[in-house]
């Protein structure tokens, strides 16, 4: 099979969007992310999948820390300027969880630390140990099939 059908049949799994934050001599830095998902409950770890080509790919190997950011349906925006889709016309809110930078108002915020990392291909999957979390009511921004989707209720 080629990449791009691998690509299409893999955009056939729906996900949520999640912005990933780290902070490098005091500036903020963050991407787009929906390679995801929690490992475990004891220790709350979560996993993340960083592309080698990512603009924080090398700043992730060094930081040992990172904020994950569910977005809201209504932080559409932000998931695009992340993943520069769209020019980003107002500053994205930002704040701190535990010292680390994280999407402020995201449906939840993590602070997590590094406590593993897995070489994958082309990817480096990168384990954290959630330190802090904020849980806020609302719906997610979803990405299906190459296009942001809503949940509609029925």
């Amino acid at each position: 099979m080629d990449n791009r059908t691998f690509r299409d049949a893999m955009g056939k799994f729906a996900t949520g969007i999640t912005i990933v934050t780290t902070e490098v001599a005091g500036e903020i830095k963050g991407m787009t992310v929906n390679a995801f998902m929690s490992v475990s409950l004891e220790p709350k770890l979560i996993a993340i999948s960083i592309d080698k080509k990512a603009s924080l790919y090398d700043i992730l190997q060094t930081n040992p820390t990172f904020g994950v950011s569910v977005l809201k349906d209504e932080q559409k925006d932000v998931s695009m300027v992340f993943a520069k889709q769209k020019e980003q016309e107002n500053p994205v809110p930002i704040t701190k969880l535990q010292e680390v930078p994280v999407v402020d108002g995201a449906l939840v915020n993590l602070a997590c630390k590094v406590v593993n990392k897995v070489v994958a291909g082309d990817h480096v999957i990168l384990i954290g140990e959630v330190e802090d979390l904020v849980l806020r009511d609302g719906d997610p921004v979803l990405y299906f099939g190459g296009s942001y989707r809503e949940i509609k209720a029925i």
